[in-house]
């Protein structure tokens, strides 16, 4: 008997059968999910050895000469025509010209081949396109972004036939169509596949001639565009009872190409998002009558609906939505640090006090975070990758980090913040966040299911090819399989032992970093950290099996330390892609500190609710011999990075790149506050010499000599304009209330006459 023989049947074997009880099967439905999209990076951290060389040698992004242009002109064009207050509480819409203009300017034709009439922008555009409207409007951030992200034009180019790509995408490119994809219904949320709305393999009349098709029934909710669309990238559930295409009854989660005029769709109600007035709305269909031409990609991706959906939605959560969190993290960061030093309190700007600069620090690391990683997303995406797990964890934390930033940002501001109008810039980006946060994967299931959930069987080098050995219907071919692929397995889980042991037990002063990099302690912690993750991956895999499907808290932490490895490479990758900048160290090291601490709390959460004890105490002993040390910045360097905001510096621009400032409006609430900024920290010089003498009253220091007449000027002209920038709204009584209205035209009739109550105090009296 050959040695290999005899430990597949007397080691092995066993093994396969304990196994195939512990493992669920993979139903279709998951093999589809877990197999969407492709691995990048986060097979390098599962290996617990990451070759971080790698990851510095990504190209950064960059845009082509004809993009920036578009961002310089259209986009800028774009931002001037839109007054966000008047689309959200007047006109509940965009304006007519700006949807024309969108057209015109083919913002929904982004990511469509020129060939097809596109514009053919490279996904670093879509981006950035996306990022900028969506600092001057989020109602028009999500009207350009939906077309490009998950939708029929996406779906076309990867899955469509060349007869719906040449008919559809130039339709999409120029505006003719007016696309959504129709998902979510009453009866499935998070859980997609237990959808009802289904289509019925039969005979019916299309355009005059009896053909072979599918009867619709469906009723879906909450569908960006979903009230103006004309065509709908619909899913439902494919049946064929009478057996007309000879694959049996339940042909699975199918996709197609509805046009909203055809007989038996109803489409047109409005859905409110938190007041937010981008078009959404349910969709409905009863006896709807589709050919099989429209059926997307044709016959052969009938029951490829849910993995065509898997891949193209790595678009949405590793493009669009970061972007758009990346560009209300930077308002939140601009605006608040602008407010903290134009702002005064006991005679000091709001900013020096302690309490203000950590929030602060956390809106300058949140910026930096959200765009390294986006950045490097987005590169990853440029080649060609479609991470489905780097997708998740940029879909969690860009949204967690932008709502995070909008609340900080809504603390320092108080009242002006709250106090809706013009003048408030916050209020749209503080009632949008939980959008973001909900859509595509709402945050609770993508944390505690999908990143770790997917990436443990996704991107773990054997795990996959273990599970589907597990499954293979031809037992003797799947217990061989699983013979080569387990051995190799333990072979790497000793291996990740021995370096957790050396990486630990040094501290992570052995471990390897970049060659020649920055900050090499980081990466070596960073080292550190991938070797003990690793472990704890496979132990918790091998202790808890199928169970820890059901052990969510526990696989949401072992999320957390994958997420955070992958942020904070970003975080150091982003740094040297930038040469290093000095300025912008102490932000590296604020965010790597606050990084590391997040791991160990997740870490440690990890440790002490593992069921298998045995496993806990050995990946304490190995990775971490002297307990788990949570680093958290100093205050001293606290300060220091909340000063980044309040400064008028290179680095505050670069940090906060290609936000909308109001500079094409006449009058712009941010435009107001960049000028007082900048107007207060011009005068900051002429202030000191005031306080040196003593002096508070500019009036005062002029009689005195302190401060030039010029100089006096310059303080009352940043007064004013601080004046205007604190400033809140407040609208008349009819205007916002309809019985404040019947009660005015009540008293002009002559019925209430009460003397010397004024109109308010009236209306407040019930009168």
């Amino acid at each position: 008997m050959r040695p290999h023989t005899f430990r597949r049947d007397t080691i092995t074997k066993p093994l396969f059968k304990w196994a195939a009880h512990v493992m669920p099967p993979i139903s279709e439905t998951e093999r589809d999910a877990i197999e969407a999209g492709t691995v990048w990076w986060d097979r390098e951290l599962f290996t617990g050895n990451p070759d971080w060389n790698r990851l510095l040698a990504i190209p950064p992004t960059r845009l082509s000469a004809e993009e920036q242009a578009f961002m310089d002109g259209p986009v800028r064009e774009l931002c001037a025509m839109i007054d966000d207050w008047k689309i959200n509480w007047e006109d509940r819409d965009l304006p007519c010209d700006v949807w024309d203009f969108l057209r015109k300017k083919k913002f929904f034709g982004m990511i469509i081949p020129k060939k097809y009439g596109g514009l053919g922008f490279s996904n670093t555009a879509h981006s950035e396109v996306v990022r900028t409207v969506s600092s001057c409007s989020v109602v028009a951030g999500v009207t350009v972004m939906v077309p490009n992200s998950l939708g029929p034009a996406e779906l076309l180019m990867h899955f469509g036939t060349d007869e719906q790509r040449d008919y559809w995408l130039p339709r999409l490119a120029d505006g003719r169509e007016i696309p959504c994809f129709a998902l979510t219904s009453p009866d499935a949320g998070s859980d997609a596949a237990a959808m009802t709305d289904a289509g019925i393999v039969e005979f019916g009349a299309w355009e005059g001639e009896k053909v072979l098709g599918v009867r619709l029934n469906f009723h879906k909710r909450y569908i960006t565009l979903g009230p103006i669309a004309t065509v709908v990238g619909l899913a439902f559930k494919m049946y064929d009872p009478e057996n007309h295409l000879g694959r049996g009854n339940e042909l699975g989660i199918t996709l197609a190409l509805l046009p909203t005029s055809a007989p038996g769709v109803t489409h047109g109600e409005r859905h409110i998002p938190q007041f937010t007035h981008f078009q959404n709305g349910p969709l409905y269909g009863r006896d709807v009558f589709l050919p099989l031409d429209l059926i997307l990609g044709g016959e052969k991706q009938i029951g490829e609906g849910w993995k065509m959906l898997m891949t193209a939605l790595a678009a949405g959560r590793g493009i669009s939505l970061p972007a758009q969190s990346a560009a209300a993290a930077a308002m939140c960061a601009r605006a608040t640090g602008a407010h903290a030093r134009v702002r005064t309190q006991f005679d000091v700007p709001i900013g020096v006090f302690e309490g203000i600069r950590k929030p602060l620090a956390d809106l300058a690391a949140n910026i930096y975070l959200i765009d390294a990683a986006r950045r490097l997303t987005i590169a990853a995406l440029d080649q060609g990758h479609r991470p489905s797990v780097i997708s998740a964890i940029m879909k969690f934390h860009a949204t967690e980090r932008m709502r995070d930033s909008v609340c900080k940002a809504m603390d320092i501001h108080g009242g002006k913040a709250i106090i809706d109008g013009p003048r408030n810039y916050l209020g749209s980006q503080y009632r949008s966040a939980p959008i973001g946060i909900t859509v595509e994967g709402a945050n609770i299931l993508t944390r505690s299911l999908m990143i770790f959930g997917q990436g443990a069987v996704r991107s773990h080098p054997y795990m996959l090819k273990e599970m589907l050995a597990l499954s293979d219907q031809d037992g003797k071919k799947g217990l061989d399989t699983f013979d080569k692929i387990l051995w190799r397995h333990v072979g790497h889980a000793f291996a990740t032992l021995w370096r957790t042991f050396v990486r630990g037990w040094s501290g992570g002063r052995i471990g390897p970093a970049p060659d020649g990099a920055a900050m090499p302690g980081f990466w070596k912690q960073l080292s550190r950290n991938a070797a003990a993750f690793a472990l704890l991956a496979d132990l918790s895999l091998l202790t808890l099996g199928g169970a820890l499907k059901r052990k969510e808290m526990i696989s949401a932490r072992l999320g957390d330390i994958l997420s955070e490895l992958y942020l904070l490479g970003a975080v150091l990758t982003r740094y040297e892609a930038e040469g290093r900048q000095q300025e912008d160290q102490p932000i590296v090291d604020y965010l790597m500190r606050q990084g590391q601490g997040r791991i160990a709390a997740a870490f440690a959460g990890v440790l002490d609710n593992l069921p298998a004890r045995w496993a806990a105490i050995l990946v304490r002993l190995a990775a971490f011999p002297m307990g788990i040390s949570a680093p958290a910045p100093s205050d001293e360097l606290t300060g220091a990075v909340a000063e980044t905001l309040m400064n008028d510096s290179p680095q505050r621009e670069r940090l906060t790149p290609d936000i909308y400032l109001g500079e094409g409006h006449e009058q712009h609430p941010f435009k107001d506050l960049e000028r007082a900024f900048r107007l207060v920290t011009a005068a900051a010089p002429i202030e000191k010499k005031m306080r040196d003498k003593h002096l508070h009253d500019p009036e005062e220091a002029r009689d005195k000599g302190v401060i030039s007449g010029e100089e006096f000027e310059q303080l009352a002209e940043a007064k004013a304009a601080v004046d205007r920038v604190v400033a809140v709204d407040a609208f008349p009584m009819e205007e916002i209330s309809p019985i404040a209205a019947q009660h005015s035209k009540k008293k002009e009739d002559g019925g209430d006459k009460r003397a010397g109550s004024s109109e308010a105090a009236e209306y407040r009296s019930g009168g």
